[in-house]
């Protein structure tokens, strides 16, 4: 019996959310008394074996490149197999892309309860149980799983990445890939950027700015903070920004640890898809935008008058 733990790669190198979720793994096996393990599918840059500094025992590795693009039908088969192979009980994805299209695929296959959009760890006293958002972040469910292999997705920056002594020992797994009904035809990547789900700091801004040729405001104070840039949806639908750069309920959830609102006025849209942010700062000039509401850190007023000193500020302080 054991925990198995599918550790992301992208572009040869582990996913961040990939340690928080070995830790995550790490520790309900030890509650559970039980062996953590982890799957890793295609080719890695990475010394894969320095996974044990966050608590993995035994790595499986699926050695080919031909999984370096996520297919759903191809992880599910093989995911499977290294279940029956190690008698996992416990099968724990991050809640991205890859954990939505995968998980659900696996827990039809294996007649696995899921529960998808973990902020905690499970309560095992009293049987199986885990706390998930609901309702786009506004309240908080409490699901028992009662099946025999039971699946989990973990939400991003919702426990930590705990470093640990120990070296996992890797072991490679044999597999055949069968021919998919799914043929991917070309992959768009935006490169030169931090990706909006592994950034720690996000700086994003709304109509507020006036327009496209002000957006130098923003990603002038991301620089000095090494963020990723964002946007609202009216900023997106108007051409101001990228779609990629759409954070809220219709583009991309984050959870940054730290989350900056410029000139957004806090539509429940968008506030379901950054609720999660551990620190939100909200700049604007209207005292009585809903953000505010939201916001831990507010300032009021122009966000032209204030970005600037803000930027400087902070790059006064890193040059000290």
């Amino acid at each position: 019996m054991s925990v198995l733990i599918f550790v992301e790669i992208a572009d040869g190198r582990i996913k961040k959310t990939a340690l928080e979720l070995i830790s995550y793994g790490a520790k309900i096996a030890e509650l559970l008394n039980v062996s953590a393990q982890a799957v890793v599918l295609g080719t890695t840059q990475d010394d894969l074996s320095q996974l044990g500094n966050y608590g993995v025992k035994k790595i499986i590795h699926a050695d080919n490149e031909k999984l370096n693009q996520v297919e759903a039908e191809s992880y599910t088969k093989i995911i499977a197999e290294i279940v029956e192979q190690t008698a996992a009980k416990l099968v724990l994805f991050s809640n991205n892309i890859t954990g939505k299209s995968v998980a659900p695929r696996l827990s039809v296959r294996l007649k696995a309860g899921l529960v998808s959009g973990a902020v905690a760890l499970p309560r095992i006293t009293n049987g199986f149980v885990v706390k998930k958002t609901v309702f786009s972040g506004k309240a908080y469910a409490h699901v028992s799983i009662n099946s025999d292999v039971k699946i989990i997705t973990l939400n991003q920056n919702t426990y930590p990445a705990l470093a640990v002594e120990g070296t996992a020992v890797i072991e490679k797994f044999n597999f055949e890939i069968s021919t998919s009904k799914i043929k991917i035809i070309a992959i768009n990547k935006i490169s030169g950027e931090i990706p909006l789900t592994e950034a720690e700091i996000v700086v994003s801004a709304g109509r507020g700015l006036k327009g496209p040729e002000n957006w130098g405001l923003v990603t002038g104070l991301a620089k000095v903070l090494n963020a990723a840039t964002a946007c609202s949806r009216p900023v997106a639908d108007a051409n101001w920004r990228p779609h990629n750069e759409h954070v809220g309920q219709t583009g991309t959830t984050i959870a940054p640890t730290l989350y900056f609102a410029i000139g957004i006025s806090g539509a429940i849209q968008h506030l379901a898809g950054v609720n999660r942010s551990k620190v939100i700062v909200v700049i604007n000039k209207d005292a009585e935008a809903p953000f505010f509401k939201a916001a831990d850190y507010g300032i009021i007023g122009d966000a032209f008058e204030i970005l600037p000193k803000l930027t400087k500020a902070i790059s006064d302080i890193k040059n000290t």
